[in-house]
């Protein structure tokens, strides 16, 4: 499905999850006629279907869409991209930072692609593990560069509001395929992505 630049939600989607999320607000104790909360189900299920809107979108034809034949060898880094997601063991957001780098074999990829690879997956119900793994797996199966590298930096609201209610902690994950696997690629990255060229 290609890139979407406007919401669109499914009217019998949108209606089931509606009622679903009226019961809940109901049995949670709260009125669901009063003001503020008589349009609160149907936002609550529009919101949920752009929350996880990744689960119809393809992330490899995505990154196929704006491959280009290119002789350029070197390492490519995208950093800072921020994401949203959710946890799927709580349904609440975890947020952060991804970087990655590639090295090209011989075709490049349009920038503004990984960063919207990024968004595929975190617009669905996650893991941060498995996050990383599906960004560092979809560009390395689809650009077939010489290496490829993922890096995230996430918060996470279950921890952070609820259990342990650690608000300061983060969780980093990284991954590394091809010629990140060597130690001095891998350093001069991760050297990259924490330094400031200004």
């Amino acid at each position: 499905m290609p890139y979407k630049k406007f919401e669109e939600y499914s009217i019998q989607v949108t209606d089931d999850v509606k009622e679903r999320y009226k019961s809940i607000i109901e049995d949670l104790g709260e009125d669901t006629e009063r003001d503020g909360l008589i349009k609160t189900p149907e936002r609550a299920a529009k919101a949920m279907q752009f929350l996880t809107q990744g689960y119809e979108q393809d992330a490899a034809e995505i990154l196929k869409g704006a491959m280009f034949k290119e002789s350029y060898n070197e390492m490519v880094i995208v950093k800072d991209i921020e994401l949203y997601s959710l946890c799927e063991h709580h349904v609440l957001p975890f947020f952060g930072k991804a970087h990655i780098a590639y090295i090209p074999n011989g075709q490049i990829v349009g920038l503004s692609k990984l960063p919207r690879i990024v968004d595929v997956f975190a617009r669905r119900l996650q893991v941060q593990e498995r996050l990383t793994e599906q960004i560092l797996d979809c560009i390395n199966d689809t650009l077939k560069p010489r290496g490829v590298a993922v890096v995230i930096e996430a918060s996470h609201m279950c921890m952070m509001m609820r259990g342990v209610q650690k608000q300061n902690s983060t969780t980093t994950t990284s991954g590394f395929r091809g010629a990140f696997e060597n130690i001095e690629t891998r350093t001069e990255f991760l050297k990259l992505i924490t330094s400031s060229l200004s």
